[in-house]
């Protein structure tokens, strides 16, 4: 369909939950000199003027990292994630917003490396333009989910995974699980991070069963939901599946979680932080 364009959603709250995690594992990756490959298979344009007609016509940002920005004891995690968009804003009033690859493009050092797909023709136009300079970084105008595989195991043994599918087909939510489980017999030892938004609550049941019976092993899930399930169309929650994740991320993401409920959410909002899978 390719009709999804990430910038009427930039910086809501799914962007907060997605964008703190990765920047948290990225960070941990960061702690061993050895380089790692990262790959994000949707990428999206890569970074967001929240001031444009997209962002302004949605408004989302504005219940998710507008209702952030300038607040203080956040717990540790939220905080990074505070800084580095505080730092692409030159510390100033909150304009620009980073899509996953402006957040890599951050945080990656010379010895690690990008690989970024985008089939949309409008988006990988721009990721290109945000990517020109970046020379540890390759970006791709094909199927992510193919290309995923084409490039595992990555030259270091080293490499993090972001699928971020926009779902407008309810055939990704299986399509994605079975990347990832296939993509897991390839590179048992990376970690990977499936966002998914809630929308229906059977697919995120369907897709927590695929991986129960696979033979995917240490698999968090976190989840935050902003309404309760609903048959209504839209999506009131958003979530992390997380192979071989950092070993305190769990521990972390119950902070991160209460104060995204605390600062974001309402008397319906709820969050869930469990291992789906034991190591």
């Amino acid at each position: 369909m390719l009709s999804y364009r990430h910038a009427f959603h930039a910086g809501n709250f799914a962007d907060v939950l997605k964008h703190s995690v990765l920047i948290y594992v990225l960070d941990y990756m960061a702690r061993k000199d050895k380089g790692y490959s990262y790959i994000d298979t949707h990428s999206g344009a890569g970074m967001y003027a929240l001031q444009d007609d997209y962002a302004q016509k949605t408004g989302e940002y504005k219940d998710g990292i507008g209702k952030l920005y300038q607040s203080s004891d956040l717990p540790e995690i939220l905080n990074e994630y505070i800084s580095l968009i505080s730092s692409l804003n030159n510390n100033k009033s909150l304009e620009i917003y980073p899509g996953s690859p402006g957040i890599a493009k951050e945080l990656l050092r010379r010895q690690d490396f990008a690989h970024l797909f985008e089939l949309h023709k409008s988006d990988f136009e721009l990721l290109e333009e945000l990517c020109q300079r970046w020379k540890k970084s390759r970006v791709y105008k094909s199927d992510g989910y193919n290309g995923l595989l084409e490039q595992l195991p990555p030259p270091t043994r080293r490499g993090v995974v972001l699928m971020d599918p926009p779902f407008e087909l309810k055939e990704d939510y299986v399509k994605s699980v079975k990347t990832i489980i296939q993509a897991y017999r390839k590179f048992s030892t990376g970690t990977y991070l499936l966002w998914y938004p809630v929308v229906k609550r059977s697919y995120i049941e369907a897709m927590e069963e695929q991986f129960v019976s696979s033979n995917v092993r240490n698999v968090i899930q976190l989840e935050y939901c902003q309404k309760q399930d609903s048959d209504e169309y839209g999506m009131t929650g958003t979530g992390l599946f997380i192979v071989n994740p950092p070993w305190q991320l769990l521990g972390e993401s119950d902070n991160l979680l209460t104060t995204m409920k605390e600062k974001l959410g309402n008397k319906h909002s709820s969050y869930t932080a469990r291992q789906l899978i034991d190591e």
